[in-house]
């Protein structure tokens, strides 16, 4: 799976690349080897829609040769939007296939009314940032197959390295997480700040990381392990008031006979097999696996899942075929399930993948998916782990156009989630006990033009204005009880006080959200315009969340 987002706040060096493209059907992958750097002789950066860095903002990125990485820039941007438009991905500049002329069996999305919707979507509006753990067979190789690395994410190693299934297979006896905690791992999402998690309970090695009846090549029959990561969590979940999802690869199957696979390097037509035993009926693995699993999964574990995450459909998840499963998605009427089914459903949730849209998804319900470093599914050699100030940086910029933050951890062999990862949880969960407020239940902001503008004179690969960001500030509105709240979350601090030039409501008093007492701010008024005495310090070191009360 997926990709990566770099915003202004790291800084990565490049050198001049030779462009080389590969079209590769049903995933596409761009691979920019360097050619000189006095630092990184030889060393490739790899593009991949699928399966690790594609979004790069190159604009945060510091170049030892602008000429040569301007003129590079601008290739790649035009070569990834001119081969991302596949339908089974929302990275950016992809667009979801939602558009079926014909749905056999209406989904709930197509039957209930604007207020059972609003109901439904209640809780997840309101919780804003979750877990997603991506963890599986895959954390054993983690990375590397017979000696050599894979330069793709480590959950995408079987299709990367082209591994036959039995040997895949194979490692499952040697599969025994003995240092897996539910109770850690649900602990470590609460204090974070997390209100939900999605874990992987199949991915597209077809391993489930559940009890499974309908197909031994699973967790508890096929490994030492014998446990059921999925009822632990779920119990888990119980006790500490988290909720939980389930992702689940329902078209992909690189192990189960008739599934589909994603073309990676000289994989071949129709099918992009590279192993005879994957040969066989799309239809009997629907019916035998695919099906009796996902059914599993919605009825085994009481009140969970409240969220189904599917992924990558190809055409053969035809309509028809989804409808199928579509059937079972309604047993459940108050399930969140995301636009990645295929055959043309829509879902709940926009899903754009390792970015965040410069205006979000205006009226629709959408969750930035994003990891930590360059992977989802753990890799040993993968240290490239963002700043907290970035995660942060995100989260609130997600919040403020309406969005929710689903951010990944991805466990080692042994079920530990890496320090790295955890280190940087606690110290979101941190900011989040203070200024939680100004995120959780809130609505997009009322301004729009502090995060950036589409440029008047630059374009994209697509011809389309380029959007220019900027990073001094964003603002959330209350909602609920705050509904009389404009919070605004400053990550510059201002010399003196903070301007707006114009403001739908009348403010009446402002206060620091850091400062208990709330001890009034100082308001200067000018026509629309408003001015804030602000202390000469920040409150907070990341971002600083400034409250302006509103008469209702």
């Amino acid at each position: 799976m997926k990709s990566r987002n770099v915003t202004p706040k790291d800084k990565t060096s490049f050198s001049v690349f030779l462009l080389v493209i590969s079209r590769i059907a049903g995933r596409n992958e761009l691979i920019l080897p360097m050619l000189f750097h006095r630092h990184l002789a030889s060393l490739p950066l790899t593009f991949r829609t699928r399966n690790t860095i594609f979004a790069y903002n190159f604009e945060a990125a510091t170049a030892p040769c602008e000429i040569c990485l301007n003129l590079t820039q601008r290739i790649a941007t035009a070569a990834l939007f001119a081969v991302s438009t596949l339908s089974y991905a929302q990275l950016e500049g992809d667009k979801i296939d939602t558009t079926a002329a014909h749905h056999p069996v209406l989904a709930i999305q197509d039957t209930e009314t604007a207020a059972q919707r609003d109901a439904r979507m209640k809780w997840w509006r309101e919780a804003r940032f979750g877990m997603f753990i991506h963890w599986g067979l895959y954390s054993i190789p983690a990375g590397t197959w017979n000696g050599k690395p894979s330069h793709g994410a480590g959950e995408w190693i079987m299709n990367d390295s082209s591994i036959p299934v039995a040997d895949y297979k194979a490692l499952a006896p040697k599969f025994n997480p003995v240092g897996f905690s539910a109770h850690d791992i649900v602990a470590l999402a609460k204090s974070a700040g997390m209100k939900y998690i999605v874990i992987t309970a199949k991915h597209h090695d077809g391993f489930a990381m559940f009890d499974s009846k309908a197909n031994p090549f699973n967790i508890v029959d096929a490994t030492p392990f014998k446990r059921d990561p999925l009822r632990e969590l779920a119990e888990e979940c119980r006790k500490q008031g988290v909720k939980l999802g389930f992702y689940y690869s329902q078209d992909q199957d690189w192990t189960s006979p008739g599934a589909s696979a994603l073309k990676t390097g000289d994989h071949q037509p129709p099918t992009y097999h590279w192993d005879k035993a994957q040969d066989g009926d799309f239809d009997t693995y629907l019916h035998t696996k695919a099906i009796p699993q996902i059914k599993e999964l919605l009825s085994n574990y009481g009140e969970f899942p409240v969220v189904v995450w599917f992924d990558t459909p190809t055409g053969n998840m035809t309509p028809e075929r989804a409808a199928e499963i579509v059937t079972l998605l309604n047993q459940h009427p108050n399930l969140i399930w995301n636009n990645r089914l295929g055959g043309g459903y829509k879902g709940d949730t926009e899903t754009p993948e390792q970015y965040i849209p410069p205006q979000g998804f205006p009226g629709q319900d959408w969750e930035s998916c994003m990891t930590m470093n360059d992977t989802w599914g753990f890799k040993s050699d993968d240290t490239d782990f963002k700043s907290t100030e970035t995660l942060l940086h995100n989260l609130i910029d997600i919040a403020s156009k309406g969005g929710n933050y689903l951010l990944n951890i991805g466990p080692d062999s042994n079920g530990v989630v890496p320090a790295a990862e955890a280190e940087r949880l606690h110290e979101m969960g941190k900011w989040l006990a203070v200024n939680g407020e100004a995120i959780y239940s809130t609505g997009p902001t009322l301004f729009g033009a502090e995060a950036g503008a589409f440029s008047s004179t630059e374009k994209n690969g697509d011809g389309k204005p380029k959007f220019i960001a900027a990073w001094n500030w964003r603002s959330t509105t209350g909602r609920g009880a705050n509904a009389n709240k404009i919070y605004i979350e400053i990550f510059n601090w201002p010399s003196g006080s903070f301007h707006l030039d114009k403001l739908s409501r009348k403010v009446t008093s402002a206060y620091l959200l850091a400062d208990p007492a709330h001890k009034s701010l100082k308001l200067t008024r000018n026509g629309d315009s408003l001015e804030v005495q602000l202390p000469a310090q920040a409150p907070e070191a990341i971002a600083s969340v400034l409250v302006l009360k509103t008469a209702k």
